[in-house]
């Protein structure tokens, strides 16, 4: 649960930063000495800047904390709104770091500058602390720190609206909550129904594809790799909210491989490690759902997540197998460690049956995108040039940074199979990830159609906002893409939306 928030026009002073143990100041870039002179704690400050030979303008690159008079812990950052999103939200995060190190129960937060400042700066600094002030789940016999408890914001009116900093705030944390659980907590069968909780206290359809009922229906890419657990508690299952009157719908598909061995091409101790995180594309899809919803978009959102292990077994399918997809495409399996755009081909085959207008699918696809990103930013790939822009709009927009690649067609002949119609993926592993772009593109029946290879789903210490190693990458980026798509639509559908929004405000 994110923290109670209050807000107060009031600016922070001394007098009120005595009743806080903990507090953020929060200045603007170039802030004139006038606004200097009215800082808490003014004399204290200059004092520390002058210790460490800090300039007030180096703020924005190192904030500074100081220990109050009352005995408490002050930070001060300066923050560039003329600098890209993600460096401002990286800033803050490093500026509430040395706060909630001390585990508070609560942190005062003011902010300074002209009034439109002042609002653009306490919704950036209440996001990052809700997005940081949550303790995700852990197995400690220890008693862990609560969660921050309150957040109290000088220097905006009551009336500053954060909702939907709120909802984004959440949903982040849903897809990070998820993605950390063990793999022994998180199984598909633990898995699915923690989704039937949340479909039911959220008043979403919901409806399961069972490995019994994918086998009988021909989905044979996804069964292939569901086949080497003994369980047999692997399913698609796929997830709807449906507004009234509703004109346009999206198809949100995730990859959720619960732990992904390798299946017979094994990997490596080193490799494994973490690979019960290999089901965060299905998280962030669930987080999109939640966001999509509680913000009010006049869509219609599918969300169908391919849920499954890749085990090794005596029943585990075996390289030179060839399956044949829902679709009917029959591919030959090169290796099966590359089982991700197995179970997501009869997964967006399903999801286009629908005729989604715009088809979006979230993975921790392949390692050739580590390789060409690390883990800074995510790759994406288009079926058009005007949604790759999109794409990246929404990177710089979200401060979820993306890098849009190319798949041109002959890139397809490293996918040509002389057995069955298509090759699961190269021998070679080179340009793996555009191959598997490819690949996927095959099942979305030319529908318009963004895929994004979540080589920054994990970061250690954390990115831009976000101060964990799991980072629910593609949330705030999925909602910002998606504002970005439905307000280039006919006005009809953008009055919708501005109206959903009204009525959630």
């Amino acid at each position: 649960m994110l923290a109670a928030l209050r807000t107060h026009a009031k600016p922070l002073d001394d007098d009120l930063l005595a009743r806080h143990a903990h507090a953020l100041v929060v200045l603007p870039a170039g802030a004139d000495a006038e606004i200097m002179a009215t800082l808490p704690q003014k004399a204290r400050l200059r004092q520390a800047l002058k210790r460490r030979a800090v300039k007030p303008g180096e703020l924005a690159k190192s904030p500074v904390a100081i220990q109050t008079d009352h005995g408490g812990l002050c930070a001060y950052v300066m923050i560039d709104r003329a600098r890209p999103r993600f460096e401002q939200l990286a800033t803050l995060r490093k500026a509430l770091t040395s706060l909630l190190e001390e585990k508070p129960r609560g942190i005062a937060i003011g902010v300074f500058g002209d009034e439109a400042l002042r609002t653009a700066l306490a919704r950036e600094a209440v996001y990052v602390a809700w997005l940081n002030g949550v303790r995700l789940p852990v197995s400690r016999k220890k008693p862990q720190p609560r969660s921050l408890e309150r957040l109290e914001v000088f220097g905006v009116p009551p009336s500053a609206l954060f909702e939907d900093v709120a909802v984004l705030a959440r949903a982040n944390t849903l897809a990070r909550e998820l993605t950390v659980l063990p793999t022994n907590t998180l199984t598909p069968a633990s898995y699915r129904a923690r989704l039937r909780e949340l479909a039911v206290q959220r008043g979403w359809g919901i409806e399961e594809y069972d490995f019994e009922r994918l086998s009988q229906m021909g989905a044979g890419a996804f069964t292939a790799v569901a086949q080497g657990s003994p369980e047999r508690d692997a399913a698609i299952v796929h997830l709807r909210y449906e507004p009234r009157n509703a004109p346009l719908s999206v198809a949100l598909v995730g990859k959720g491989i619960c732990f992904d061995t390798g299946g017979h091409n094994l990997k490596p101790a080193r490799y494994m490690s973490g690979m019960h995180e290999d089901m965060n594309g299905s998280a962030v899809a669930v987080g999109l759902l939640q966001a999509l919803a509680e913000q009010g978009f006049p869509l219609r959102v599918d969300a169908w997540l391919a849920i499954s292990r890749n085990d090794i077994s005596p029943q585990a399918y075996r390289q030179n197998d060839v399956v044949r997809a829902l679709d009917g495409t029959t591919v030959e399996i090169v290796h099966t460690d590359a089982e991700g755009r197995l179970v997501l081909a009869d997964a967006l085959t399903l999801a286009v049956r629908e005729g989604p207008n715009l088809v979006m699918d979230f993975a921790t696809l392949t390692g050739s995108m580590h390789s060409a990103l690390g883990s800074r930013y995510s790759g994406v790939f288009a079926s058009a040039p005007p949604l790759g822009q999109l794409a990246l709009e929404a990177g710089d927009a979200s401060a979820e940074r993306v890098c849009l690649f190319p798949m041109d067609e002959d890139y397809e002949e490293g996918l040509e199979s002389r057995v069955a119609d298509v090759k699961q993926c190269a021998e070679e592993g080179e340009a793996d990830h555009i191959l598997a772009a490819r690949f996927l593109q095959r099942f979305t029946k030319d529908l318009p159609w963004l895929h994004m290879d979540l080589s920054a789903s994990s970061h250690k210490g954390g990115l831009g906002a976000v101060g964990s190693d799991v980072t629910g990458f593609g949330v705030a980026w999925g909602v910002e893409l998606l504002r970005r798509w439905l307000d280039a639509r006919p006005a009809t559908v953008t009055a919708k939306l501005r109206k959903g929004r009204a009525a959630k405000g």
